[in-house]
């Protein structure tokens, strides 16, 4: 790394992401506004490739950005910073077990739909079953569809 710090695409190179992303997580403010060359380009130095991997990590256990704000904004040697990163992780534990339940649903649905067809028959039930549950999906929509954790 020079002394100025890296340009973005090394910045990715050395931590992972994508350029997309960085510019991402600097509009969330999750990552302070890097300082800048002379001829305007993005320069990261260590404490910000810490922090975009720090960021990376979370985002790998699927914690919701606010969930990273947080934890980002925690100081590990303050005693009350502590609760607020094990109460962050409880909730985010709340929502894998609410998503793993989701998913083990739907395994169960896909393994039922998957055993209305050995192939056979003169017509395939699979498809059959997913064309009717397309109409009935659009008769009993909710609006807006559900919320996803992340």
């Amino acid at each position: 790394m020079s002394r100025t710090g890296l340009r973005i695409g090394e910045a990715a190179r050395h931590t992972g992401l994508s350029a997309a992303s960085i510019r991402h997580y600097e509009h969330e403010g999750l990552l302070p506004e890097p300082m800048r060359s002379d001829s305007s380009y993005r320069l990261y130095g260590e404490s910000d490739l810490h922090r975009l991997r720090f960021i990376r990590l979370c985002r790998a256990m699927d914690m919701s950005l606010d969930e990273v704000r947080t934890l980002l904004g925690l100081d590990l040697r303050n005693k009350a910073d502590c609760v607020a990163a094990r109460q962050t992780l409880d909730a985010h534990l709340g929502h894998v077990r609410q998503r793993l339940s989701e998913l083990r649903a739907l395994e169960r649905d896909l393994r039922a739909l998957r055993d209305r067809c050995d192939g056979s028959g003169d017509h395939c039930h699979i498809i059959e079953a997913l064309h009717q549950e397309a109409d009935r999906a659009l008769v009993t929509a909710p609006r807006g569809g559900s919320p996803r954790h992340v």
